[in-house]
C-alpha cells in the first residue's frame, strides 16, 4: 500500500481489500472523512469509540450533544454518526420483516429489538396486522413511563382503526434492560385487551423489549 496520510489509509484499504477488512475505527474514519489540525479522522474515530460503551454502541447511546463534546465532532459529524446508527437499525428491521409472524412473538420482538432496545426512555409502540396476520404498519403511542393512567386506549384504537387493523400488538422497552413486566404494564395490557374486545380488534400480545431479551404476555399466558 502506498504511503498516504493516516486519515486516508482506511479509504485506500477499503478500495483494495473491501470494507470487511476495516476495523471499527477505520469504518468510522471513512464516514467522518476528516479530523482536525490536531488529530486525523482515524484518531478521532478511536477517540469516539473510547467514550461511554467503549464500542460501536456509542452510535446508539450517545446523543448528538454528547458527541459534540468530543473535540473535532461538530453538528455535521454528530449527524453523520447518528444517521449511521439509524441506517443500521433500518437494515436490521428490513432483513427481519419477511420473518415477522403474528403467531410467533419472537419474530415480532426480533423485528423491533434494534428500534427499541437503545431508547433512553420507555416508548410504547403499536404494531398493526390485517386479517391475514400481515404487518400493516406501526406507530408510537407514547414516550415516557408506560403507565395505565397515562396511556389512553383511545389513542391506540384510533390508530388501529386508521390502519383498518384486525389484530394489534403492543410493544415497549425497559431502558434498564430487564423485560420483566411491572404492575403498570399489566394494567395497560388488560385495559387495551378489554377495549379491543368491545371494538372487535384483538390484542394479540404485549411484548416488552429489554437488552437483547424480551417478554411476551402471550407466551407467558398473561393475556387471560
Amino acid at each position: 500500500m502506498k504511503q498516504l496520510p493516516e486519515s486516508e489509509q482506511p479509504v485506500e484499504k477499503c478500495a483494495r481489500y473491501g470494507a470487511q477488512s476495516l476495523s471499527d475505527a477505520e469504518l468510522l474514519a471513512v464516514i467522518l472523512r476528516s479530523g482536525t489540525q490536531e488529530v486525523t479522522a482515524l484518531q478521532l474515530a478511536q477517540l469516539f469509540l473510547a467514550q461511554r460503551d467503549k464500542n460501536l454502541l456509542n452510535l446508539f447511546t450517545m446523543p448528538p450533544e454528547e458527541m459534540q463534546r468530543i473535540p473535532g465532532i461538530g453538528q455535521v459529524k454528530a449527524a453523520q454518526l447518528k444517521c449511521i446508527a439509524e441506517l443500521a437499525s433500518r437494515i436490521a428491521r428490513t432483513s427481519r420483516l419477511r420473518d415477522v409472524t403474528l403467531n410467533d412473538p419472537s419474530s415480532i420482538a426480533a423485528y423491533y429489538m434494534e428500534t427499541l432496545r437503545h431508547e433512553p426512555k420507555e416508548c410504547l409502540l403499536l404494531a398493526m396486522f390485517d386479517s391475514k396476520s400481515a404487518l400493516l404498519g406501526d406507530a408510537v403511542i407514547s414516550v415516557g413511563t408506560v403507565n395505565s393512567s397515562l396511556v389512553s386506549p383511545r389513542e391506540v384504537f384510533l390508530k388501529a382503526l386508521e390502519y383498518k387493523a384486525v389484530h394489534i400488538v403492543l410493544l415497549h422497552n425497559h431502558p434498564s434492560g430487564d423485560p420483566a413486566p411491572s404492575e403498570s404494564d399489566s394494567q395497560v395490557t388488560h385495559r387495551v385487551l378489554e377495549c379491543g374486545a368491545m371494538l372487535g380488534i384483538a390484542l394479540a400480545d404485549h411484548i416488552i423489549i429489554g437488552d437483547n431479551r424480551y417478554m411476551s404476555f402471550r407466551e407467558n399466558g398473561l393475556l387471560g
